[in-house]
């Protein structure tokens, strides 16, 4: 019975300073007997001292280890014949610039577990850090509001926020968003600018947690077809901001005129459904992409949308906090995630063109795609606490067996994509995405 597991230093970007497994949660593992690797890290936020008295051993290099943790993809020539790797793989979009990485691991015969999958009965979620891109998310697009305007040449309190890997922690965090608050309710905002409002895709963790952050200013929800009518009806204040939560019905309309929108047919047959959302565009200053999205669904903001919204004069909408930040995607302009050291662009809707940075006709767009680690000890100790009941049942489990008789928590076992180098049975249709990604 395997007793040893270990926690990989993460390269795929300079600021990902995460770890699937914090201190305490090690302390747990090696008071049950667990020998816990820990390959060392100049920049992971919690240090190897704390490890150290944690029980962990630290070390270079991660061979003599089973199995192992980590957060973001793994490089294609990190991976070791046999081994077990749990970690946010990004294959199950068929994402093609991962193709590569998963056909390494099916070379060398590797476990993999992916922690998206990993979910209960009813397909419901349990391990994710998409909280935290919310609460992230949120913060970081204030500030960016922030900035925006202020290089506009205009005053605003939001330029008293700043980006969220500024603060030590959350708590640090939504303080300064409370004091931004407070300055609203005591002087309000430009009355040029108002009403503030904010929308939201969906109603899930992500969503949540960026309205948690939204909620510490004097907040006001409305409905969507509220937000048409807030500013024609002169029925708002400069000293409120007015959030906007949307959900699939308020997004799309199917295609044939006077049939009703119905969610379950709208999730087998999105292809029977066409975006309705432009309509909402010029109501909103900041918009909150929090929703899970793939290509056969239609896309929230097009580039024709913005262009239109641009032509029109009317360009109220100062900010797209794209926290899902699927390239190509629901945001058709998000052409890629930005990085933390660099997170903001303006798309220009003529030109079709992002310049890097606050200056510039057109639309900011805030897309940062690791969100969490801009939160780095808050997310971690979040993500922690919900793997660890899970990890010595993957420690110890004997994946030389069959898959059928491997002996996993079904949580866990749902969500395991590769046992022994091949596609387990409800992963074979990435099987097309391998070979595609061979031809091209």
């Amino acid at each position: 019975m395997n007793k040893k597991i270990g926690i990989r230093h993460e390269d795929k970007y300079l600021m990902e300073r995460r770890t699937a497994l914090p201190p305490r949660f090690v302390k747990q593992l090696t008071e049950q007997g667990f020998k816990v690797y820990v390959e060392d890290s100049p920049k992971r936020i919690f240090n190897a001292t704390e490890f150290r008295r944690a029980g962990a051993i630290i070390t270079d290099n991660l061979t003599e280890v089973p199995v192992i943790f980590g957060v973001k993809e793994i490089p294609s020539t990190w991976f070791e014949e046999g081994k077990t790797y749990v970690f946010f793989s990004h294959v199950i979009k068929g994402q093609p610039y991962n193709m590569p990485m998963l056909a390494a691991m099916m070379e060398k015969k590797c476990n993999l577990i992916e922690y998206e999958k990993i979910t209960d009965e009813q397909g419901k979620r349990l391990i994710f850090f998409g909280r935290y891109a919310g609460l992230a998310g949120m913060i970081n697009s204030l500030w960016s509001y922030g900035q925006r305007i202020k290089v506009q040449g205009e005053k605003t309190h939001f330029s008293r926020i700043r980006q969220s890997h500024k603060y030590n922690s959350l708590a640090d965090a939504e303080q300064a968003v409370k004091e931004v608050g407070e300055l609203i309710r005591a002087h309000g905002i430009n009355p040029e600018m108002a009403p503030l409002t904010i929308g939201f895709t969906g109603n899930g963790n992500v969503s949540k947690g960026a309205q948690h952050i939204a909620n510490l200013l004097p907040a006001v929800e409305i409905t969507p077809e509220e937000l048409l009518n807030l500013k024609s009806k002169s029925n708002y204040s400069n000293k409120l901001v007015y959030k906007v939560i949307f959900n699939e019905q308020d997004l799309v309309e199917p295609k044939v005129a006077g049939q009703k929108f119905d969610l379950h047919d709208y999730y087998n047959h999105p292809e029977k459904y066409q975006s309705c959302f432009e309509k909402y565009l010029p109501h909103l200053t900041i918009l909150m992409n929090c929703m899970y999205w793939d290509n056969r669904y239609p896309r929230i903001v097009t580039k024709d949308a913005a262009e239109n919204l641009f032509k029109q004069g009317n360009m109220k909408l100062k900010v797209i906090g794209d926290v899902t930040c699927d390239p190509d995607g629901s945001i058709e302009f998000t052409h890629k995630g930005t990085e933390i050291e660099d997170p903001v662009f303006v798309y220009h809707p003529i030109d079709r063109k992002p310049a890097m940075g606050f200056d510039g006709e057109g639309i900011l767009v805030m897309a940062v795609d690791i969100l969490p680690s801009e939160l780095p000890r808050d997310s971690s100790e979040g993500f922690g606490e919900a793997l660890i009941e899970f990890v010595p049942a993957i420690a110890e489990a004997d994946y030389s067996v069959d898959f059928e008789k491997l002996k996993l928590p079904p949580e866990i076992k749902r969500a395991m994509i590769l046992h022994k180098g091949k596609l387990t049975p409800d992963f074979t249709y990435l099987e097309a995405h391998l070979n595609k990604n061979k031809s091209v």
